[in-house]
């Protein structure tokens, strides 16, 4: 995974401080506590054979643990709303890669990502918005599986609108290069 992808992804500071009261500075976390966070968001016979990475406060990532199942999982960003460890297989990382470099991914190379803690509150129309506004559809996500890279026909099969019930599963980002399908799991 890019260095900008981790940057951006995990809000280029996470995972290198646990969110501290609003004017003192954060404490950090062990390693321990990072694989932890990051091992959450996918099954456990997934987790245990991930690799771990953690993301530091220049966007740098480390790796705090080999893997040996392709899957890769970070631990939750501290300064979102909501918990958001990820873990992710190689075609995931491909285009989750694409997505944060602005190019096209490659369409038929389908990856999974699990969330299962959750997911911070995002735009369902816009692959890059930052902050909630009416134009961007905000949606709480809760936890859930991702399908991404698959060909256009196969989101056809699935709700597209721009405010979906996300209690079922819809494509979020319908439309962009990046649309992918997102799975509810409670």
């Amino acid at each position: 995974m890019s260095r900008t992808l981790l940057a951006l992804a995990m809000g280029a500071v996470a995972c290198a401080a646990v969110a501290g009261e609003k004017d003192k500075p954060a404490a950090p976390f062990s390693d321990d506590q990072l694989i932890q966070s990051a091992t959450k968001a996918a099954p456990q016979k997934v987790a245990a054979g991930a690799k771990v990475i953690a993301i530091d406060d220049k966007g740098v990532a480390r790796t705090l643990r080999e893997g040996n199942n392709g899957f890769t999982c970070m631990p939750d960003n501290p300064t979102t709303p909501g918990p958001d460890p990820m873990c992710m297989d190689a075609a995931a990382m491909d285009w989750a890669n694409a997505w944060m470099s602005k190019k096209a991914p490659t369409v038929g190379k389908v990856g999974l990502m699990y969330m299962l803690e959750g997911g911070t509150d995002a735009s369902n129309t816009d692959p890059y918005a930052t902050a909630p506004s009416k134009e961007g559809h905000w949606v709480e996500t809760g936890p859930h599986v991702m399908v991404v890279g698959a060909a256009p026909e196969f989101y056809a099969m699935y709700p597209s609108n721009a405010d979906p019930d996300t209690a079922v599963p819809y494509v979020m980002w319908s439309g962009t290069p990046y649309q992918h399908l997102m799975v509810p799991v409670r």
